[in-house]
């Protein structure tokens, strides 16, 4: 039952951890290219610049997103490796040793000693690598994460989010575009600012209130930067 709950937990946090890191990619994707795309707006009015800042900005964003998911990710699967590694080693050259502290981190989970020597054994000869990685790092051999996926993950996430003000921007006609773009901003960060406080467990209104004003304050700086940058050089 211990085991079982071990990893009903480790399930549930991997879950967790990747609806927050797409959430969080997304909201970032947000941010950045609509305010470069506030910012290009703020300096020209011509859409070809737009269009082309927007796309470098999506396309480099998503990159560099992908890239430091995959750069980190990868340490961390080392790591995970390590562990393993290690575990496997100490199972193989001190067994009992081993045995005794899987009885111990059950007793000091409130278990009792004789009930937490039994599941020991048991789970011992069942898989003791897998009872000690699932006791100690709350992972099971088959879990180590995949640096690849989490790139990809943060890749699209990122351009989904970066591709809301990019699109309105360039779609809508000039006189409306700025409007446009920060509603359209205004209710993807409220969705993303929803999703991050479901996600954590956290108010959804703090949430909310903090990644939208947030956004909205990168963008507005970002313009007028652009507008009297645009000024300056025309």
């Amino acid at each position: 039952m211990t085991e079982q709950n071990n990893e009903n937990q480790a399930v549930s946090s991997d879950v967790l951890n990747k609806l927050r890191a797409s959430v969080l990619g997304a909201n970032d994707g947000i941010v950045s290219v609509s305010s470069m795309l506030m910012g290009v707006a703020g300096a020209t009015d011509n859409t070809g610049a737009i269009f082309t800042a927007g796309l470098a900005a999506l396309v480099a964003g998503a990159l560099s997103m992908a890239v430091g998911e995959y750069v980190s990710v990868s340490s961390q699967s080392d790591a995970e490796k390590a562990y393993i590694e290690r575990e496997k080693n100490l199972l193989q050259k001190h067994p009992k040793q081993q045995l005794e502290e899987l009885v111990q981190a059950y007793v000091d989970k409130g278990i009792h000693e004789k009930t937490a020597r039994q599941v020991a054994n048991e789970l011992t000869k069942n898989d003791a690598l897998h009872a000690h990685l699932m006791t100690e790092f709350g992972m099971g051999e088959d879990e180590v994460v995949q640096p690849m996926h989490a790139a990809l993950s943060s890749f699209f996430s990122f351009s989904v989010g970066g591709l809301i003000p990019f699109i309105t921007i360039i779609t809508v006609p000039h006189s409306f575009r700025i409007i446009a773009t920060g509603c359209a901003v205004l209710v993807a960060l409220t969705l993303t600012g929803y999703m991050s406080a479901s996600v954590g467990g956290a108010s959804k209104r703090r949430a909310i209130l903090r990644v939208v004003a947030g956004g909205l304050a990168a963008m507005i700086v970002t313009y007028y930067v652009g507008s009297l940058f645009g000024a300056k050089v025309g």
